[in-house]
């Protein structure tokens, strides 16, 4: 065997920071194998969950497409896991996707291209369908706001506060450069709830956005997500990340979209609260 081709990286590293997933991660860590695109590496690593998720993981030892890597310490909240799977990543392009959520067979092979039929883009996302425990849809086609095509990163960037929510998706819709992960300093946590957003945003800051108009993600909706507490936390971070964001970056907020923002933060918070309730009712 050629020792450089052996050594090769691959294009994308799709990382797994598992947790308490033992239920799910197996269709998770499937719906990336079934892939029709061939150049990745897919990195799993248990942040020492309490439950079977270790034994999950365990069963893809030994799969050619596959790293599993000793558990990852407890204690660090979302943060030391993400950043830790991230850092081990060595492809070209990152895709985070956490243990309970899908991707479609067809996602990391649309997302490259687009990637590399947009020179100046750093990010690639694509729209979401929200699933259940049992996997039953109960809502298509989430997210973007609108966006479509090659996207300046400022603009989407303002886009989104002014939306008051993350119009990228979750980590399984999104792809990015991983050389721009590791400018920005790893995942950004100063605002917990809005962990992926805030990192995003840093990334886009530096380029362009791909909006693919095709869902190529779900992402499963847990009973977490019902608290008040959650909810009410979840605005106030918005509101402190958008703040924040305007004064360290002169000229890309204004005043209005920062007001815009923080009103749909706060309305969205409370109706999204008021969804799950619904939606708990029916399962």
């Amino acid at each position: 065997m050629n020792l450089t081709c052996a050594q090769k990286s691959p294009r994308v590293s799709v990382v797994v920071p598992a947790y308490n997933n033992a239920r799910f991660l197996g269709r998770t860590i499937e719906s990336i194998l079934a892939q029709d695109y061939d150049d990745y590496e897919l990195i799993v690593a248990d942040h020492s969950s309490p439950d079977r998720t270790g034994e999950v993981i365990d069963q893809y030892v030994g799969n050619p497409h596959v790293r599993v890597v000793t558990p990852t310490p407890v204690g660090g909240g979302a943060l030391a896991n993400w950043n830790r799977v991230s850092g081990l990543a060595r492809g070209e392009f990152v895709k985070l996707v956490c243990g309970d959520d899908l991707i479609a067979s067809s996602a990391l092979r649309e997302q490259v291209a687009a990637l590399d039929a947009n020179p100046s883009a750093v990010l690639v996302a694509s729209p979401r369908t929200l699933i259940d425990s049992n996997d039953k849809v109960i809502l298509q086609r989430r997210g973007l706001a609108g966006l479509t095509g090659l996207v300046p990163g400022r603009v989407a960037v303002r886009a989104a506060v002014r939306a008051g929510t993350n119009i990228f998706g979750e980590p399984a819709c999104v792809m990015f450069k991983r050389q721009l992960l590791e400018r920005v300093g790893g995942w950004d946590n100063q605002y917990p709830y809005l962990i992926d957003q805030a990192t995003y945003t840093r990334i886009l800051l530096q380029g362009d956005m791909v909006a693919l108009p095709k869902v190529l993600a779900s992402f499963r909706i847990s009973s977490g997500q019902w608290s008040v507490q959650l909810v009410r936390q979840q605005a106030k971070q918005a509101i402190a990340f958008h703040t924040a964001l305007r004064a360290s970056n002169k000229g890309l907020l204004s005043r209005m979209d920062l007001l815009t923002g923080n009103a749909r933060a706060i309305a969205i918070s409370y109706a999204r609260r008021l969804a799950y309730i619904s939606m708990r009712s029916r399962m």
